[in-house]
């Protein structure tokens, strides 16, 4: 069935090198699937729906998570549509992530090809992370083929859209192709378009090995396998190679290509996509975006590699049982290795103990992150509340670099500067008032406005990012009835009036519940959070104050009731003197127990009083 040339021995004449981009539920696996069985590397027995999607999670939510490399063959026939050259080639194909929480995962891959499919909806048009991911791929200046998907469907209004995609990419509506990937039509015709448009990969075949790293995975039992792009020359089974930025050595006990399941091979060429394995336990030994080359025959100029993100948004992580803390620890390392956009550093909290303060690129980065590390690890964990980084400037002039309101600064503050982003919305023109409404109250100004179509428009906002951070996606997609599509990139950062509030029980301020809020909403917050405290702390033997504050002034202020013990139960008729001696004797008691006495906050009230808004964002697109 599989009729491509052996890795290794390829020509790269023959070699196509190509990702699907688009935005979420415009159909990159689905397209993916179809080409897995037209080419014959899926047979009909083993084929199912998303089959490049491997992970459970992905599987459940419908969303890709991780991009998949995939080496498939294909025959182009005498007299096909396209005009291509007859014969076989090897076609690499990399299925990427559509959320712009995985932007980072898509450079990546965008950086092993030479050409991208950009995939639209032909019922929904050009969206928000269309966009971003169109110029990603036209800032590493690969060929573009633009694709209608979904022609089949009722409401597919292929002319309108066709156009809208031809002015975008530069070309007539009439070259842009037409498929359907759930039933397969026009994907054979788009498989000889990418034979015939896409440049073979370019590079010296007796040269130095140079093979660029484009992602990695920990396997419990063969170590961390690393997948290449091979740029010049070759890398062969049993070859000592080293890793160029930390100069480590390491043998090579298997290479391979993906098609779609691991295929050992004797050697890998110039142009391919492959995996190796080295045996290396220690996960910081295989950088994404490092260099590998041949120790014998060692290249002496690294290839480019990728411009690490920022993390925007950070949240803690602690384990409840804090034992599990060295897990935590080996579980984030590993999860790391996987996806190069985590970051994270040991933090102590006095509420919750030893954890890891972890920066995510976004809220839904963020919550698969936490649900890989629970599935993949066995760990039960608690995330605080997400916030971003601020930088704080005191009056005598010190600055203060703050990702956690613990680390806010006590003193006479100067000015709190916030990270801002630019934002693009696109949505119909109808709902442009309600977008308004809510950028303006989530402190937006407008920057643009563009029509694409007579009924549809792009919106250009700059944003707080701690604005973002909460619940905005969930509110735009609610108040668009679902049409309106947000893409971010960060812009530098904005003054802004921000105070920390703190939630004080009994006078003792609990570092896990304090945030960095704006001081309009300050009160809103903290109100909020007494009374869902109330309802979550159990009644302790005294009466339990809890407080909202900003610095010495209290906001908010609710109380959780004293138990009373019953003291006169044995007291039936008799002297009421009797009576009262008890009651000041208990008043007495709990007088003391106050002063000593420490607020028991159960484990589920820290989980439920933290996940304020944070969990399920953006669920809402997290369909594919």
């Amino acid at each position: 069935m599989n009729n491509a040339p052996q890795p290794g021995h390829t020509d790269p004449a023959i070699i196509r090198n190509f990702c699907i981009i688009a935005h979420i539920d415009h159909g990159k696996s689905t397209l993916a699937d179809r080409m897995l069985q037209l080419t014959g590397v899926v047979g009909e027995r083993e084929a199912k729906a998303q089959y490049l999607d491997r992970m459970d999670i992905e599987r459940e939510r419908g969303i890709t998570i991780k991009s998949q490399a995939v080496r498939m063959p294909w025959t182009v026939t005498e007299g096909n549509e396209a005009g291509a050259e007859p014969g076989t080639y090897v076609l690499n194909m990399i299925d990427t992530p559509g959320h712009v929480d995985f932007t980072y995962e898509v450079s990546r891959s965008l950086q092993a090809c030479e050409a991208a499919i950009l995939l639209v909806d032909a019922a929904q048009g050009i969206e928000a992370q269309t966009l971003a991911n169109l110029y990603l791929a036209l800032g590493q200046d690969l060929h573009i083929i633009p694709v209608l998907n979904k022609i089949d469907l009722p409401s597919a209004n292929i002319e309108k859209y066709a156009l809208e995609l031809a002015n975008l990419v530069g070309c007539e509506p009439e070259d842009v192709l037409l498929t359907s990937a759930k039933t397969g039509l026009g994907v054979e015709r788009l498989l000889d378009e990418i034979v015939k448009q896409i440049p073979a990969p370019v590079g010296v075949a007796d040269a130095p090995a140079r093979a660029l790293i484009f992602d990695s995975v920990y396997d419990t039992y063969r170590g961390v396998v690393t997948y290449v792009r091979v740029v010049d020359g070759e890398l062969s089974h049993r070859d000592k190679i080293k890793m160029m930025s930390t100069g480590a050595l390491h043998e090579m006990l298997e290479v391979g290509v993906i098609s779609p399941e691991p295929m050992k091979a004797g050697k890998i060429g110039v142009g391919e996509t492959g995996y190796l394995i080295t045996g290396v336990k220690d996960v910081r030994q295989s950088r994404v975006g490092d260099t590998v080359t041949v120790s014998s025959r060692p290249a002496t100029e690294s290839l480019g590699g990728y411009q690490h993100p920022n993390p925007m948004v950070y949240a803690g992580l602690y384990p409840i049982d804090g034992d599990d803390y060295p897990v935590l620890r080996d579980a984030l390392e590993k999860l790391q290795l996987n996806d190069a956009a985590l970051t994270f550093e040991p933090e102590t909290s006095g509420a919750l103990g030893f954890g890891f303060r972890c920066g995510f690129l976004g809220l839904l980065h963020m919550e698969i992150s936490r649900e890989r590390l629970e599935r993949e690890f066995n760990l039960d964990l608690i995330s605080t509340a997400p916030n971003v980084v601020y930088e704080v400037v005191m009056e005598d002039g010190t600055q203060h670099t703050v990702t956690n309101p613990s680390e806010y600064p006590e003193g006479k503050i100067h000015e709190v500067r916030e990270p801002v982003v630019n934002a693009t919305i696109l949505a119909p023109s109808d709902y442009i008032g309600t977008i308004m409404e809510l950028c303006q109250n989530k402190r937006g100004n407008l920057l643009g406005m563009d029509y694409l179509s007579e009924d549809r428009v792009e919106m250009r906002y700059t944003l707080p990012m701690g604005e973002i951070a909460f619940d905005f996606f969930d509110q735009l997609k609610s108040k668009t009835k679902g049409y309106a599509s947000l893409n971010y990139e960060r812009s530098g950062d904005q003054a802004a009036d921000l105070v920390k509030v703190d939630i004080l029980l009994q006078g003792e301020p609990v570092d896990a519940f304090s945030a960095i809020v704006h001081r309009e909403a300050a009160y809103g917050y903290g109100v909020a959070m007494a009374s869902k405290l109330k309802d979550l702390i159990p009644r302790q033997q005294f009466e339990v104050p809890i407080q909202a504050a900003i610095g010495a002034r209290v906001i908010a202020r609710e109380n959780i009731r004293a138990i009373r013990k019953d003291v006169l139960a044995k007291c039936y008729g008799g002297d009421i003197s009797r009576k009262r001696k008890l009651l000041e004797k208990q008043k007495e008691g709990k007088k003391r127990m106050k002063m000593v006495g420490r607020v028991e906050v159960p484990q589920e009230a820290f989980v439920a009083a933290l996940s304020t808004g944070g969990g399920g964002t953006e669920k809402a697109t997290a369909k594919k």
